[in-house]
């Protein structure tokens, strides 16, 4: 029998790479880590912002402190680190806030793990001790959760409380009760739909932030045609997505062979023609108001103004497809079907100035819960991140009015979590109560690090906590505005449950799923081929 040879075999492709056993582990704990650390900064109401400077052309500028924001900037490599971007990017879509905390709390169960996997435990131990702590902590959430929907005065005092305390870690924090008082009143026009469709948001650079306010109608950033109506009521509104610049001519790539410069203008008077025949095919559906997503031109608007008509051309789409949500119409292509098509209709169209800018205002829409903010700010990064700021606190709050259990924040909760799991640990036989006990410890380190962001000592604050927990003192937490500890009760800081739900099984989920691995297995990279057939 031939001598097998000890050298190693490669089965994969010329450039393929792979990590295996510990070195995979370790590349994926560094690189989840490494996020963590990242966003860990912006944490609670005294967390750091960071500068994001695209690589385009010009390099836009973009402050923030929104860990979705930050992650979704960011360019990363490492697939563990890819794991965490994706989960913060889930927790924005679910929730709409949270995103830094699950960012955080997953890199610091991962931090955990490394610790025990150095200490010889194995992972899928790590894991099944971790699963029945995430059980737990999950079950005392469910437990101090509080549900006030039965009493409005109540609950309207929770929707304000969240949205304090939601914007408390966001640029908003000085003018907190302006914002959450109009991301609440913004909210309840939805009558629990949800639906933030129906809440349009404008920004306009100038003013300061105070000057934002809730209008309740729909504004549209557009202009009215010369010479048309610039106030109308009761109005029929078409809403519609066509061509209406084709009054001159347009044949590219081919040639119209003609004898005399009157065969042009027989061509040109074709076309207007045609235009002409569209407008009054328009025009028969009995409408006073005229929306086009595209370009329309002089002539067709000339016939617009001659026939009483306002037209309002180049709606983007977002802004067409609200308005027609909002009014109740569709967006039409095509008007040989008058009877066929759903029109809008609001109660009055008018112009108003908001800063410099003249914008169109509907009110009286057939859909009564449409509204809109109107964000004011000195400069343009100032309102982009007002906006993603009050869309936390707006996603958040519909969340809130679908699903009305809340808990309370700064802390409380996590270090409720975590008595409840050291609990559980001291009463576990077996390696499972160390890997229970690595959990609660990564609950405790988000008041940790909301106190190390705010400048105070952690450690002091952290250990008054978890006596105050020992003591049954369930609804106390951290207040970052003395630097002591205090009860989140009296303080108002209230949080949705749904949010801090989804920010525990999002990250128990994916540290277990990164805990997982045990190889890394890269593809080889594309050869360049040569082109030997240039254009």
């Amino acid at each position: 029998m031939a001598s097998l040879s000890m050298a190693p075999v490669s089965i994969f492709k010329h450039g393929a790479d792979e990590e295996k056993a510990e070195t995979a582990r370790l590349s994926s704990f560094i690189g989840a880590i490494a996020i963590g650390d990242l966003v860990k900064s912006t944490l609670g109401p005294k967390g750091m912002d960071k500068i994001l400077l695209s690589g385009a052309k010009g390099g836009m500028v973009t402050v923030t402190n929104d860990g979705a924001t930050i992650l979704k900037a960011i360019g990363v490599d490492n697939p563990a680190a890819k794991v965490l971007v994706d989960m913060s990017k889930v927790q924005d879509d679910e929730v709409g806030d949270g995103t830094t905390s699950v960012t955080v709390l997953a890199a610091e169960l991962l931090r955990e793990a490394e610790l025990l996997i150095a200490r010889k435990l194995h992972p899928q131990t790590i894991i099944s001790g971790w699963r029945k702590a995430t059980q737990a902590a999950r079950e005392a959430l469910r437990e101090a959760a509080a549900d006030h929907s039965n009493d409005p005065d109540r609950f309207q005092e929770d929707l304000l409380n969240i949205a304090r305390t939601t914007l408390s870690s966001k640029l908003l924090t000085h003018h907190k009760d302006h914002f959450s008082k109009l991301a609440v009143n913004a909210v309840m026009r939805l009558k629990g739909s949800g639906n933030l469709e129906a809440i349009h948001v404008i920004k306009k650079l100038g003013g300061s932030l105070t000057d934002s306010y809730l209008d309740e109608g729909f504004l549209l950033d557009k202009k009215i045609g010369v010479n048309q109506p610039k106030r109308m009521e009761n109005v029929k509104i078409l809403i519609a997505n066509t061509g209406m610049d084709t009054d001159k001519i347009k044949i590219f790539g081919s040639r119209v062979r003609v004898d005399s410069t009157a065969k042009v203008a027989e061509i040109e008077l074709a076309e207007k023609q045609k235009m002409k025949e569209k407008v009054d095919r328009i025009l028969k559906h009995g409408i006073n108001c005229f929306i086009n997503r595209q370009l329309i031109y002089n002539y067709p608007e000339q016939l617009f103004a001659q026939a009483g008509v306002m037209a309002i051309e180049h709606a983007d789409f977002a802004g067409v497809e609200r308005l027609a949500l909002v009014t109740g119409g569709e967006i039409t292509s095509t008007f040989d079907h008058p009877e066929m098509v759903k029109l809008g209709h609001c109660k009055l169209i008018e112009e108003v100035m908001i800063g410099e800018d003249m914008l169109l205002h509907f009110s009286g829409v057939a859909m009564g819960e449409a509204c809109t903010v109107v964000l004011r700010g000195a400069t343009q990064q100032i309102l982009d991140e007002a906006e993603r700021s009050l869309h936390d606190a707006l996603c958040v709050l519909a969340q809130t009015v679908k699903e009305p259990r809340t808990v309370y924040g700064g802390g409380c909760s996590e270090m409720l979590m975590a008595k409840v799991v050291s609990d559980l640990a001291n009463r576990t036989p077996g390696k499972e109560a160390v890997a229970m006990e690595s959990f609660a410890k990564a609950l405790r380190m988000l008041p940790t690090i909301i106190a190390d962001n705010a400048g105070y000592d952690s450690a002091d604050l952290v250990a008054q906590l978890r006596a105050a927990h020992q003591e049954n003192k369930t609804t106390y937490g951290l207040d970052m505005s003395e630097g002591s500890i205090g009860d989140m009760v009296t303080l108002g800081i209230t949080e949705s449950f749904q949010v801090k739900r989804q920010m525990l099984l999002s990250a128990s989920e994916a540290a277990e799923m990164i805990l997982r691995v045990d190889n890394i297995i890269k593809a080889a990279p594309r050869k360049r081929v040569p082109d030997h057939h240039p254009c």
